[in-house]
């Protein structure tokens, strides 16, 4: 059984963070992944480039980031994969959404599965729609495209 938790720093917590949880743990299941225990964490610019320039070297903001742990941590009653965290940006996020000409929660699924499937050991050299990565979020962002996480307008924080 996966765990997802969620967590918000900069921002208040969304309303909306609990669809965003039972996204998250569809996408695991749509990855056929087991046992893990997923950290996110959503946030505003300032906290998103902070990290970036620590971690990458980046002094700019960014939609997401992932950080990947790896790790198998085993009990006497199970084996828990913690596959590391994902932090999101609101703020990065609502400007995709606007530049790209799309739905904040269209972007904000997108975003979610983007940063699982880099935990699950995936990457892309370019942003171009033909990197198996991306191909991959495409599709189950298809597969998943009747999930709302922001359910109406009012919710997006």
């Amino acid at each position: 059984m996966n765990n997802v938790t969620i967590n918000a720093q900069e921002i208040d917590m969304p309303a909306w963070s609990d669809n965003a949880c039972s996204f998250a743990l569809k996408v695991l299941d749509e990855i056929k992944r087991d046992n893990w225990e997923l950290s996110v964490l959503f946030c505003g610019d300032k906290t998103i480039k902070e990290l970036n320039r620590q971690y990458r070297n980046k002094d700019e903001p960014t939609d997401i980031l992932s950080f990947n742990l790896g790790e198998t941590v085993k009990d006497e009653e199970k084996t828990v994969f913690l596959p590391g965290d994902i932090v999101i940006s609101l703020d990065s996020l609502k400007e995709n959404a606007q530049y790209f000409n799309t739905p904040e929660d269209e972007e904000l699924r997108r975003l979610l599965i983007h940063g699982i499937l880099h935990l699950d050991g995936m990457d892309h050299e370019t942003l171009e729609k033909n990197e198996p990565m991306l191909e991959l979020q495409e599709k189950i962002l298809n597969k998943l495209k009747t999930e709302q996480i922001i359910t109406k307008k009012g919710d997006q924080n």
